[in-house]
C-alpha cells in the first residue's frame, strides 16, 4: 500500500506569501509532527490538502485518490485551533448535526473522549474555554473511524496533563493504523509520539524525514526548540 497522504508540488500564491512545490508523504501508522513558525504555512497547507482554499498547482492524493471530495473527506478527521462554532448551540446540538455527515460514527468512542476530555454536552459553546473548545472540536475529529487525522495545532489552549493525554490517544490510534499529520509549536511534545518530521520555512519544506534523521542532521543542537531557533535564525541571515 502506497502513503496514507501525499503531497507534489503543491503551490498557492497570496499578495504578501506563497507556497512553493510543497511535498511531502506520510505513511499508514505513522505520526508526523508538522512545524515552523507562525506564518511559515502550517495552515495554508493543511487547508489546501482538504481543498479548504483552492490550490493554485500541485497534486494531494489521499488514500490513493487525486481529490478530497465527500467520499475522501469522510476518512478524515480534521481539527483547527482557530474553528468557529455557533457560540449558543450546545455541544449536544453540534454532535447531532457532526454525526449526520459520517456513517462511520461511532457512538462509544465519542462517549469515551467525552469522558477523557470532561466535556459537558448541555453547555453551550460560549460557555467553553478556549482549551476545552479545542477538546470539543477533537472529540468530533476522532469518533467516526478517521484513516488519516489533519489536526491545526491541536494542543493549543491545553494544560500539560491534557497534551500527554492527547499524545497518548495519538499513540493509540496510530497503532491501530490511524496516520496523523499535526501542527504543532509545543516541540516537547513531539519526541514521545511524532514518527516523522516535517518542517516548513516561509513556504517552502525544508526537511521531510524521521525523526532520529531530522534529529541527527541537527546534532549540535539540544533538542528540537533549539533545531527551530537554529533554522529561523539562518533563515533571517540569508
Amino acid at each position: 500500500m502506497g502513503p496514507v497522504l501525499e503531497v507534489s508540488g503543491l503551490c498557492k500564491q497570496y499578495p504578501n506569501f506563497s507556497l512553493k512545490n510543497v511535498s511531502f508523504s506520510l505513511e499508514k501508522g505513522h505520526i508526523m509532527g508538522f512545524l515552523g513558525r507562525n506564518g511559515a504555512g502550517k495552515t495554508t497547507t493543511m487547508k489546501s490538502i482538504l481543498g479548504l482554499v483552492h490550490r493554485d498547482g500541485g497534486i494531494v492524493h489521499v488514500l490513493g485518490q487525486d481529490d478530497t471530495g465527500s467520499d475522501v473527506r469522510r476518512h478524515i478527521g480534521y481539527a483547527s485551533g482557530g474553528a468557529v462554532f455557533y457560540p449558543r448551540k450546545t455541544l449536544a446540538q453540534i454532535t447531532a448535526l457532526t454525526r449526520s455527515f459520517y456513517p462511520d460514527w461511532d457512538d462509544a468512542a465519542f462517549a469515551h473522549y467525552l469522558e477523557v476530555f470532561r466535556l459537558d454536552t448541555g453547555k453551550q459553546i460560549r460557555q467553553l474555554s478556549e482549551g476545552m473548545k479545542v477538546k470539543f472540536q477533537l472529540a468530533l475529529a476522532l469518533s467516526h473511524g478517521a484513516e488519516l487525522l489533519i489536526l491545526d495545532e491541536p494542543s493549543s489552549g491545553l494544560d500539560p496533563v491534557s497534551r500527554a493525554e492527547l499524545t497518548d490517544i495519538f499513540r493509540q490510534l496510530a497503532a491501530k493504523g490511524a496516520s496523523i499529520l499535526f501542527s504543532t509549536h509545543i516541540t516537547t511534545d513531539l519526541p514521545g509520539c511524532a514518527d516523522d518530521i516535517t518542517y516548513i520555512q516561509a513556504g517552502e519544506i525544508i526537511a521531510s524525514k524521521p525523526l532520529p534523521a531530522f534529529l541527527a542532521d541537527y546534532a549540535d543542537c539540544d533538542g528540537l526548540e533549539a533545531i527551530m531557533v537554529k533554522l529561523e535564525k539562518e533563515e533571517i541571515q540569508l
